[in-house]
């Protein structure tokens, strides 16, 4: 029989002066190793993955007094996770993004967003914003400004400010990206329901996606030139808003889970609704960038990464899929051949809503297999306990609440192979090879782009799942989480500088999910438990984990603006390498006050009647 594992929130209570204090730079000591490599040091994310994770393992080992194998499995079990779903969804989201491109419909995709409007306000909206979102929901990774950022230098943007942008755009749909990703990371660290954690995202969000097309077209030009424009502005912001925040909260009234699908509908959605309004509203005088286009010999020398840059490694490979010209640049745009155009992402939103439907069928709480079978005998869903660690690890009593008994962690790998989003993403990207007619060649280089591609993205993600969970069935999280209880009735605020802080330092917000989501979910307990008095007659313990947890997320959406990776993309995508530092300087500040509203917003709900109704309950 397992012995239990009991989590000490001070393991050096008792052999140390000031233990608690040392404990709690110990249990960070992870962090700021990570820090350290990935920010100083300048190295690839996996490799400081890897460090922060052996960091952890040692102190998990050494100080917590884990059992070096239930060490070893806690990595593995977060490891997986990072594979399935999180990495094979995003793998075949890339996937089928590349089919696009090698096929050359999504030439046709971009003429079709690009020929809306020739007003360069307008377009930096339908382009960097409604048309980025769509991106962000369909492959994520950087791509957004890879992409906008290149088909905007080519509509005659000054490069720098085509950069800036960009980035400025990246960030309001972020969380829904990748096909819900960040939220199904932060859901598979804290145990919260996704879809509440999507409901709550919902009732943040949409607030954001209404400024930040207006922060936008402010960057290029006077009030006044900004205010003209204000009618397609609030139809492109405000349309992306609404579908946003119908398809992230929608299972609260009906049974059905649409929120994978925010981005990508929401960014179609703002897309079509504006490209309608145009037709009968233009502005009274279209305005235009005077700037000389780059020839493709500068484009070329431009895209080439900086060999002391590791992060511009990443934007050389999104670069090899940007828009070439090919036959496709001339073809006379039809409604045929754009739909055609459209359908590889049309085939991959029904197979999600078709997959969606099964998963709400999915109930597994226990060991074993899920409910739904496919034929007898094969399961769509099966619960694999971790070996040495489900049902063996015990909190601090000290978070216990009064009351109740110390229950066992659970440690389920749920292996959904036939509901994950990446399986319906992976059945529209075989459709669509068939649809296409793609030859064995192309499919060849479709598959290399993207392993090539997900070199680094995914290795990223398992080895940030893999310290997280480390950190979380140790107790580490404990340790940081009662030390960041300290800010008492501050915390919200910071809660979404926490996840904005957790952007800037692995690249993406699912990374940052799984690096602080435990850690927010119990300086949210402790919050309630020091605090009850705040949130009497307006928040629940469980309101309270839901909301701090998802400005892990929210707020962190604004870090991904000034984060290694996407920076490097942004200079790539505009001819604008070696400015990076330059491109950081003017964008932190746009980072920092947008992450200061979330969370402020976030203060807000937690303690203001009636923002306090906007945070929703997780379901008995």
């Amino acid at each position: 029989m397992l012995l239990a594992y009991l989590q000490r929130l001070d393991p050096l209570d008792g052999t140390i002066f000031w233990s608690g204090v040392w404990s709690t730079i110990l249990a960070a000591l992870p962090v700021i190793v990570l820090f350290w490599t990935l920010v100083p040091m300048r190295w690839l994310a996996p490799k400081a993955g890897l460090a922060g994770s052996i960091t952890a393992i040692v102190i998990a080992i050494v100080v917590y007094g884990m059992p070096a194998d239930m060490a070893l499995w806690s990595f593995a079990n977060g490891a997986a996770f990072g594979l399935l779903p999180v990495g094979w969804t995003i793998f075949n989201a890339m996937l089928l993004y590349n089919i696009t491109v090698e096929t050359g419909q999504f030439t046709i995709v971009r003429r079709s967003v690009a020929g809306i409007s020739g007003d360069a306000r307008i377009q930096a909206i339908l382009i960097g914003f409604s048309f980025g979102a769509f991106l962000e929901g369909a492959a994520g990774g950087g791509t957004p400004v890879a992409i906008c950022g290149a088909i905007m230098v080519g509509l005659g943007f000054n490069p720098f400010l085509a950069a800036v942008l960009c980035l400025i755009a990246n960030t309001s749909p972020v969380a829904y990206g990748g096909l819900g990703t960040p939220l199904i990371v932060l859901n598979g660290v804290t145990d919260l329901r996704t879809e509440t954690l999507s409901t709550m995202a919902g009732h943040q969000l949409p607030l954001m996606s209404v400024i930040v097309p207006l922060w936008m077209v402010k960057c290029m030009c006077s009030w006044k030139q900004t205010l003209e424009v204000w009618p397609a502005l609030a139809v492109s912001g405000g349309s992306f808003a609404i579908f946003q925040f119908v398809f992230a909260t929608i299972h609260e009234y009906a049974n059905v889970t649409l929120y994978p699908m925010t981005d990508i509908g929401g960014g179609i959605f703002s897309l079509v609704v504006s490209a309608i309004f145009l037709q009968f509203w233009k502005p009274k005088n279209e305005w235009h960038f005077d700037t000389t286009v780059p020839s493709p010999s500068q484009s070329e020398q431009a895209a080439k990464p900086q060999a002391h840059d590791p992060h511009a490694a990443g934007a050389a490979d999104l670069m090899a899929s940007a828009p070439q010209a090919d036959v496709h640049e001339t073809k006379k745009l039809s409604f045929g051949n754009i739909t055609l155009a459209w359908m590889p992402y049309i085939l991959m939103s029904v197979f999600l809503m078709l997959t969606g439907l099964v998963r709400q069928q999915e109930v597994p709480v226990k060991p074993g297999p899920g409910p739904v079978k496919i034929f007898e005998g094969l399961h769509t869903n099966y619960q694999v306990p971790i070996p040495t660690l489900h049902g063996v690890v015990h909190r601090d009593a000290r978070l216990i609440e009064e009351g109740k008994q110390s229950k066992a962690e659970n440690a389920l790998f749920n292996f959904a192979w036939l509901t994950a989003p990446g399986t319906a993403v992976f059945f529209a990207a075989l459709v669509s090879m068939a649809m296409l007619r793609m030859n064995a060649g192309q499919i060849g280089r479709v598959v290399r782009r993207t392993f090539f591609q997900m070199r680094i993205p995914i290795p990223t993600i398992a080895f940030m799942l893999g310290l997280s969970y480390v950190t979380r069935y140790s107790g580490m999280d404990a340790t940081l989480g009662f030390a960041f209880a300290m800010t008492g009735v501050l915390y919200p605020f910071f809660a979404a500088m926490l996840g904005w802080l957790g952007v800037f330092l692995t690249g993406t917000d699912a990374g940052s999910n799984a690096l602080f989501g435990s850690l927010q979910k119990i300086t949210a307990t402790e919050i309630y438990n020091n605090h009850p008095s705040l949130f009497e007659g307006n928040l629940v313990r469980d309101q309270v984990q839901v909301l701090i947890c998802t400005a892990n997320s929210t707020g962190g959406v604004m870090g991904k603006m000034i984060d290694a990776q996407s920076i490097c993309v942004a200079t790539a995508a505009t001819h604008q390498l070696g400015k990076e530092a330059d491109i950081f300087k003017a964008v932190i500040w746009h980072s920092v006050i947008l992450a200061a509203m979330v969370g402020a917003l976030t203060l807000l709900q937690a303690y203001v009647y009636p923002f306090t109704l906007m945070v929703p309950q997780l379901p008995p």
